[in-house]
């Protein structure tokens, strides 16, 4: 028998799939620009009916180490709340992972990346607030530019071994619409395949919004609610800091 929250998550949401493209789930080929900084400070939760389980808050950090090369980790402080249980509070599984975009958009071209993640097992899994095991996710990724919109999407293949679990694959796409010149808003969809041996595809929506509060901060925000498989939702905040020389 999985614990509550390892159902709760390998049935609704992948721990890798929340820290995917803030403030959404699809990601995008674009790299932080050249020896420039991403820190986000972040809150992700997912809301099922037998609880709730998330990160309060989690730290990601995105460096452009090279022209088109951007390395990524994100440490998680995870709690899990389920079932009337105290709310239990600890490090999560942490993230890394590097995105090389191998070709630039152009007026006649998309622009077209990898971004492979690794997740490492670093969060306590008999309280609920991590994986056993090692996971893999290999996308691809690719995006186009018209004026205010943006629009991009792809997906890949986790890698996800354990007793119980079992590969499966990701595609999502996103439409998102510059508002003004330090708001915007964007809609995704996604699918996932069952992620255990017992579980179930699912699909979702989300939307969300990316507020530039000035040059270099910035909030970000979604919410999103399950449409097929497992009941449930999905909500992201994150306060962004940008910086470079």
């Amino acid at each position: 028998m999985y614990p509550l929250i390892g159902y709760l998550v390998a049935t609704f949401f992948s721990p890798g799939l929340l820290h995917a493209g803030p403030p959404f789930v699809t990601d995008d080929p674009e790299p932080v620009e050249y020896r420039h900084w991403e820190v986000y400070l972040a809150s992700q939760t997912i809301h099922a009916p037998d609880g709730i389980v998330g990160t309060v808050p989690q730290i990601e950090v995105n460096y452009g180490v090279l022209a088109d090369v951007q390395l990524h980790v994100i440490l998680p402080e995870a709690f899990d709340s389920v079932g009337g249980t105290p709310r239990k509070f600890g490090l999560g599984d942490t993230e890394v992972g590097v995105k090389y975009r191998f070709l630039g958009e152009t007026a006649d071209c998309l622009q077209v990346g990898i971004f492979p993640l690794v997740e490492l097992p670093t969060g306590d899994s008999a309280r609920g607030l991590g994986s056993d095991h090692t996971q893999c996710f290999l996308p691809v990724w690719v995006q186009k530019s018209f004026g205010p919109w943006t629009t991009y999407g792809g997906g890949g293949y986790w890698i996800n071994p354990g007793a119980g679990y079992r590969n499966y694959w990701f595609a999502g796409w996103l439409l998102q619409r510059q508002l003004t010149k330090t708001f915007a808003v964007g809609a995704e969809i996604f699918r996932q395949t069952a992620q255990a041996r017992n579980g179930s595809a699912n699909s979702q929506v989300n939307a969300g919004i990316i507020w530039d509060l000035n040059d270099s901060e910035h909030i970000l925000a979604s919410i999103g609610p399950a449409i097929q498989g497992p009941h449930g939702y999905q909500t992201y905040l994150a306060l962004q800091f940008t910086f470079g020389p």
